[in-house]
């Protein structure tokens, strides 16, 4: 049975909405954003349960630093877990918000099963960002760049006239280095999405530049699902993750060779058939 509701912590409204059945799997980062990456067939084997951060919702009031800082929202998750309690669930993070999800997987382990790291880069520091440039000037098809410098060329004027919408501009117009099917328009997608740039900003800035996952693995004892994109050039090369399985045997990487950032969307059936038999392999 779907649900859906709003949290109130600190004054900042978080919203989450559960849909399906089966084992629960918490999704970190928004609750309007991600419901619509996962197929109504995984539905029928997992209770998705979709929540907002503080990057996704109107601040109750002007911002301090405090209000936001990485140990606050992790704060924030595991309040949502304890009000919707959640006691044996698996935890998801998909590209910036996989940080949130390990992290958070690390400082409150007692309840979480698994984690599911998707479309995310060991670290987001700038050193990682020049890799990623990289490697779509080296390996990007020319169709894809001609499509990458039009879709660009638009963001100046968006980000003008919608400055407070700053980061869902540059993922819209970033879209020939998200799909694998680079014409792909994700516009719709972002409608009703909120983004609290302050936030934002700080985290994909600041905190998970200062991260390592494949540094803080040795803290994590719980069995990882990484799922990556051959062609997701927003945190590629997929190269970045080579002998992660070999490192840590709790690892399973698996690579959709028909996805860039995206492989619950882009490849529904492929994902779900990896990410299920994964899940419940050892129940």
């Amino acid at each position: 049975m779907d649900k859906k509701g709003i949290i109130n912590i600190d004054g900042f409204e978080l919203a989450y909405r559960i849909e399906g059945k089966g084992t629960p799997v918490l999704v970190v980062g928004s609750a309007v954003y991600y419901p619509q990456l996962f197929s109504k067939e995984i539905r029928k084997e997992l209770k998705l349960i979709f929540i907002d951060h503080r990057g996704h919702v109107i601040p109750p009031r002007k911002l301090k630093s405090e209000d936001y800082t990485l140990d606050r929202i992790l704060e924030d998750i595991e309040t949502i877990r304890e009000t919707l309690h959640l006691e044996n669930f698996i935890i998801l993070g998909h590209s910036g918000n996989a940080f949130l999800a390990f992290e958070y997987a690390i400082k409150y382990p007692t309840h979480v099963r698994k984690v599911i790291l998707l479309n995310t880069a060991p670290t987001n520091s700038q050193e990682r960002q020049a890799q990623s440039i990289a490697f779509f000037n080296e390996t990007a098809s020319p169709e894809r760049k001609k499509k990458f410098e039009k879709d660009i060329s638009f963001l100046a004027n968006d980000i003008k006239k919608e400055p407070e919408r700053r980061f869902a501009h540059m993922c819209i117009r970033m879209g020939a280095h998200s799909f694998y099917d680079y014409t792909f328009d994700a516009a719709y997608m972002w409608n009703g999405v909120y983004t609290s740039m302050q936030v934002i900003d700080y985290l994909w800035g600041k905190a998970f530049a200062q991260l390592n996952i494949k540094q803080s693995l040795t803290h994590l004892d719980k069995p990882v699902f990484l799922g990556v994109g051959k062609y997701d050039y927003l945190v590629g090369p997929f190269s970045l993750w080579d002998s992660i399985e070999e490192k840590f045997t709790n690892v399973r990487k698996v690579i959709f060779g028909h996805s860039g950032h995206n492989p619950m969307f882009e490849e529904p059936n492929s994902f779900n058939t990896h990410l299920i038999k994964w899940i419940y392999e050892d129940i």
